[in-house]
């Protein structure tokens, strides 16, 4: 059985050199953003970033993403720090993988996306989490078996080999065909599980925190909970969907679920992978899209999440804007040039507690415009059971007499017809 493997990094830190290309009409200040989250992924699965090389190409080489000139001098800055790991910020095919592990010899070379897939290894807990990494993992190693054959018998652990890597010398590609078919049936039964926990709390507002990966969503769940979620200066330091009850006011208790982050260049194997966890936000009553205000590319990371939210035929309509981490601006002026851009948007600092209050009260406005309470009266001895409201709405208060029974209900407007349909079976 393939199973997916972690904290396997060397005890000494791997000492890597990150490669990116800049294509032409892309501006150098974005080529050196991205290589820099490229060096906060590295670092977040445990190496060391000596040194980055850039090339400006129209595409890239289809031999060796870089040209061969190019890749000479990474040679070189391998033996200067010898470094043993070269990262490349965009997915290499199989072909300009095995091209480019033939020059590099003994140094490992791995893609963004073997590294993102590494990062999810390391920090899935959960069994529905461990399934989808592993799944992403299988479908990403599928067409490179032949290089695996050839270059995994070298590697010892470390970033990049996580997981089913390791075990794949002696499988083949049918076996991992069939690993994956039933890696995908048990996705299905997981998901039909968390479908059924999802219609249980039908009657609830919920609310879900969707965002850029490190913007504070985790830090919010816990201001606005009092949940004790996982906080860490590390991208995905969170990957398993938590849902907490909040108490937005006296009269507001809603469903918080904080899902993984996203990020740009999100290796599309995890996106397919991870569909049922994105599910609570994808059936989400209002979506809390949480943005670092204080990145200096901010905008791009909204487009990024609403882009891989399309993806995810997410059909969310109703969402806010949230920019998080106010109290990281260098000057408060900002706020009101970032308002007219974004005129509905709140600006809050979770970490702070600053704005909190402005958030709720706003957010008690969206669920007064979706949500309904009403009184109703139920005959004692033929009602159908105050139980099957259950399933559509949430009794806010209840009490009897000796012949009926009085339930304050709260609901979705979109349930409003089950209401009624309870209500003249009661009647008849």
């Amino acid at each position: 059985m393939i199973e997916i493997k972690k904290n396997y990094i060397d005890t000494q830190a791997e000492h890597a050199i990150i490669i990116g290309i800049r294509r032409a009409g892309t501006e150098r200040f974005e080529i050196d953003e991205h290589l820099n989250e490229l060096k906060e992924l590295a670092r977040t699965a445990g190496a060391i970033v000596k040194a980055q090389v850039v090339q400006e190409r129209i595409a890239p080489n289809a031999a060796y993403f870089i040209g061969k000139g190019k890749l000479e001098q990474v040679v070189e800055l391998i033996e200067e720090h010898s470094a043993n790991l070269v990262i490349f910020d965009d997915e290499l095919t199989p072909a300009q993988m095995k091209n480019i592990s033939k020059i590099l010899e003994d140094v490992k070379v791995i893609d963004r996306t073997a590294l993102i897939l590494d990062i999810f290894a390391d920090h899935a807990q959960s069994a529905e989490a461990k399934t989808q990494v592993e799944l992403a993992q299988l479908n990403y190693l599928l067409p490179r078996l032949t290089r695996a054959w050839q270059h995994l018998s070298r590697q010892v652990g470390g970033i990049g080999t996580k997981g089913p890597g390791e075990t794949q010398l002696e499988t083949d590609r049918r076996l991992v065909r069939t690993r994956i078919s039933k890696l995908h049936a048990r996705l299905k039964v997981i998901e039909k599980q968390n479908k059924t926990r999802r219609q249980k709390r039908d009657g609830m507002f919920r609310l879900a925190l969707v965002g850029y990966t490190n913007a504070g969503k985790s830090t919010l769940m816990n201001a606005l909970s009092g949940a004790d979620v996982l906080i860490e200066n590390k991208l995905f330091a969170t990957l398993d969907t938590t849902v907490r009850r909040a108490e937005i006011s006296p009269s507001l208790s809603v469903l918080l679920s904080d899902t993984v982050g996203f990020i740009r260049k999100l290796p599309h194997q995890l996106v397919a992978s991870f569909r049922s966890t994105l599910a609570e936000s994808s059936e989400a009553d209002l979506l809390l899209h949480i943005v670092d205000v204080s990145h200096p590319h901010f905008a791009e990371h909204i487009d990024v999440v609403n882009t891989l939210l399309t993806e995810m035929e997410s059909n969310v309509e109703d969402r806010l804007l949230v920019f998080n981490k106010i109290d990281c601006l260098d000057s408060p002026n900002l706020i009101d040039h970032i308002r007219l851009r974004f005129e509905d948007a709140v600006f809050i600092s979770a970490g702070r507690h600053i704005g909190l209050n402005n958030l709720k009260n706003v957010i008690v406005n969206k669920f007064e415009t979706e949500f309904c309470t009403r009184d109703i009266k139920l005959n004692i001895q033929d009602n159908p059971g105050e139980h099957l409201f259950h399933a559509f709405a949430t009794i806010m208060d209840k009490r009897y007499d000796e012949e009926s029974v009085y339930l304050k209900i709260k609901y979705h407007r979109e349930n409003e017809y089950r209401i009624e349909q309870i209500l003249k079976q009661n009647a008849t």
